[in-house]
């Protein structure tokens, strides 16, 4: 019983009952239950296995989602209100690990735990980042980023007792391994692989997030993406590349040895999935590490080619890794001979430059080798798949077409629906009962209950939710929101192509006219929530903005009542998890070619928000889904944007000349009334990008979203229209479960 369970636990690790412990010692003693009860269960197994090799892993909080998957979560929730405990509340105490940064790294969670719960034997391989990528502040209306520390003495690390060791050109370093259990949602168990230094140190950080890029042996694992805006930054990202594909590729190649697999077949054992670039010289030291075990050259190539499979995550050319030959030579010089070896073999085939590994300039790209020697090329929307074909990787897919395929993304229902909006998933189960939890496709039974008291009934769901969210906002940034405001939201990466600028311009359109006397029907409160990469001083400089413009407006008493500007800091999967459910509308506004999938708008979606997008990434499939009444859409198409790219007939300088109302919106940025609250080196800086430059066409659709964004704004006061269409996308929502991306990977690639 598991009230007897957790009695014992508080009494064996601190002679205390249940009702005597504090909140973080019945953290700690869960936190033992659960690991001993993921103990107890099956290790997924078989012949054949996957590796899921990522640079990030944002797992987000444990303790609840693996109640969930254990089916303990009801239970342990009643056992602790028995004796005046909080499980939400407790679940407070638990530090979020900083193993992730956007939706690559939420995106491997999820498939983590889809992998599991569909009983496949799959683990993860990645690094265990000590500071993560930052912890978000912010001073004086700016981003300020400080070290993230989440390592306690207990945690959900197991030290494993295997190590290897590494070799770098002027010394070699001796690996530790740490397991994360992933447990999967009535199944078993699989590991998340976490390699690590025991020499890293914190203690070489100084000021913010400062330290010595060239201090390997104590940062090499402390920091997600270090500021590679410098040589020494490039250099330790290859250093962490290399550091983390060797652990991995010799915890492989030792697992096969130890099942008694002969190495020359191993591809009928091993599948390794390279998610996104940062993983792709797993291919020249795999083939290294192979002719070791005394297998030829050439063979070893055929053996990798059929071994390992590559997902691409972006249609932006800068973000496809290229580093000059010089700097691998500087760390990992022994891999140099295979990658020529490598590249000479695609040039005696192709002559086309364009597909070569190492081009004119003497770079390595790393895409180009996962393609070449790789034997599935996946990408994650059906029009960012498309795009790839026909366009970015078009000379590719003329080579291998059979080696394109599409895998929409996905999200893990357990966490998004059971775990983040509990009154949602309760309600839901009222209607159409349990098993859409690892049955998505049921959700569309709950189309048969469009009616008056189903609708109201969402609608007070979503009401608790903003409650819960104003008092969060309350008690963390000392914000006042209106919870019978609609909430409009948008969270994810701060990057230029998301157009959070676009956003902001929408909050200056806004405040301007609430100033002239045009008072929206219904307040808003418009939410932001990112973290902007430390060297990417436009994306800091539009944080600044929204900063800026959310003291302005808050603070304003003719504004104030009508419109909230809110920017959550160190935006997380914790904060999403009290964003999300709240949403009435769901921004996915990237410059329509520009956005590979996107998976917060499949989060929102599933939590009954609207979506107002362009056509891009998986907005697309959404809109197949919902259909036109149920979703907004704006702004030029893929192929529109495309075009003028290729033609070059773009000019933010036009639309800023020849727009009054546009010329209005930017010149504000730089109005004494900003200036007067804001830093103006940064406020001009952002004016004068965005009036010359704007590469990501802020100024194309700012109109058209203006616009429709308006629209939505009126079509809230129907009330049962709009609870109709949160009905319609959560019941269409199925389609976009990690676990059907799953089921699709192993059909079509993996094979498990």
């Amino acid at each position: 019983m598991l009230e007897n369970q957790l009695q014992e636990i508080c009494k064996t690790c601190f002679e205390k009952s249940i009702d005597a412990c504090s909140n973080e010692e019945i953290y700690f003693g869960l936190l033992e239950f659960v690991k001993e009860q993921a103990g107890n269960m099956t290790r997924l197994e078989g012949e054949r296995k996957l590796y899921y090799i990522s640079a990030e892993f944002l797992i987000g909080k444990l303790l609840s989602n693996n109640l969930i998957n254990l089916g303990l979560f009801e239970e342990t929730k009643e056992v602790l209100q028995k004796y005046g405990k909080c499980l939400e509340t407790i679940e407070e105490v638990e530090p979020e690990p900083s193993l992730g940064n956007g939706g690559l790294g939420r995106l491997a969670a999820c498939f983590l735990d889809s992998i599991a719960t569909l009983g496949l034997n799959g683990d993860g391989i990645g690094l265990n980042y000590h500071l993560g990528l930052f912890k978000q502040i912010f001073e004086n209306h700016t981003q300020k980023e400080m070290p993230n520390p989440w390592i306690t003495k207990k945690s959900w690390l197991h030290k494993k007792d295997i190590s290897f060791e590494i070799p770098f050109k002027d010394f070699t370093l001796k690996s530790s391994l740490y397991n994360i259990d992933i447990i999967g949602y009535d199944s078993g168990v699989n590991q998340l692989h976490l390699f690590d230094l025991d020499s890293a140190d914190a203690a070489i950080v100084g000021e913010g997030i400062d330290f010595d890029k060239e201090d390997i042996r104590h940062n090499l694992t402390l920091f997600l993406y270090p500021d590679d805006a410098d040589k020494e930054g490039q250099l330790l990202r290859i250093f962490q590349q290399y550091f983390m594909v060797s652990n991995g590729a010799q915890l492989i190649l030792k697992e096969c040895k130890d099942n008694g697999y002969d190495l020359r077949k191993l591809h009928e054992h091993v599948v390794i999935q390279i998610n996104d670039t940062h993983p792709s010289l797993v291919i020249p030291e795999l083939i290294r590490l192979l002719k070791i075990e005394g297998i030829d050259e050439e063979e070893t190539i055929e053996i990798v080619s059929k071994t390992c499979a590559y997902t691409n995550h972006t249609i932006l050319a800068e973000a496809l890794e290229k580093w000059p030959i010089d700097y691998l030579e500087q760390v990992v010089p022994h891999l140099i001979p295979i990658i020529k070896r490598l590249d000479e073999r695609v040039k005696q085939m192709y002559t086309d430059e364009s597909v070569a590994i190492i081009d004119k300039s003497q770079r390595v790209h790393m895409a180009h080798m996962d393609i070449h020697y790789g034997f599935s090329v996946n990408g994650v929307a059906a029009l960012h798949t498309k795009i790839l074909i026909k366009s970015e990787l078009n000379a590719f897919y003329d080579i291998y077409p059979e080696k394109f395929n599409n895998k929409t993304n996905g999200i893990t229902f357990r966490r998004w629906l059971l775990h983040c909006n509990s009154r949602l998933a309760d309600y839901i189960t009222s209607l159409i009962g349990d098993g859409y939890e690892k049955d998505p496709w049921r959700l569309e039974e709950l189309e048969r209950f469009i009616n008056d008291d189903v609708l109201e009934q969402l609608q007070e769901i979503k009401y608790q939710a903003k409650l819960s969210l104003k008092a969060y906002i309350k008690e963390t940034q000392n914000i006042n929101i209106n919870e019978n405001s609609i909430f409009d939201i948008q969270i994810k990466r701060l990057h230029e192509y998301k157009r959070q600028q676009m956003n902001a311009l929408y909050v200056i359109h806004k405040y301007l006219e609430i100033k002239q006397g045009k008072t929206p029907t219904t307040p808003m409160t418009i939410i932001f929530g990112a973290k902007a990469a430390p060297a990417y001083t436009i994306a800091k400089d539009i944080i600044h903005l929204i900063l800026c413009l959310q003291e302005l407006v808050n603070n304003d008493e003719a504004v104030s009542p009508h419109l909230k500007v809110v920017m959550v800091e160190n935006y997380n999967v914790t904060i999403a998890s009290k964003l999300i459910p709240a949403c009435d509308i769901s921004e996915q506004i990237s410059l329509a070619s520009k956005e590979a999938s996107g998976t917060g708008n499949m989060k929102f979606m599933l939590n009954g928000a609207i979506t107002l997008g362009t056509m891009d990434g998986a907005n697309v499939e959404i809109y197949e889904l919902v259909g036109d009444e149920n979703i907004y859409i704006f702004g030029e198409s893929s192929e529109e944007v495309i075009s003028h790219y290729e033609k070059g007939d773009y000019s933010a300088e036009e639309y800023y000349n020849e727009d009054k109302d546009i010329r209005t919106m930017v010149d504000f940025i730089i109005s004494d009334s900003m200036l007067a609250i804001g830093n103006k080196e940064m406020l001009l800086r952002l004016y004068k990008e965005l009036t010359t430059k704007d590469w990501f066409m802020t100024l194309l659709d700012l109109k058209d979203y203006i616009k429709v964004k308006d629209q939505v704004m009126r079509d809230y006061e129907y009330k049962e229209d709009w609870n109709r269409k949160m009905l319609m996308n959560i019941s269409k929502a199925g389609y976009f479960s990690s676990d059907r991306t799953i089921m699709q990977y192993n059909e079509d690639i993996w094979k498990l």
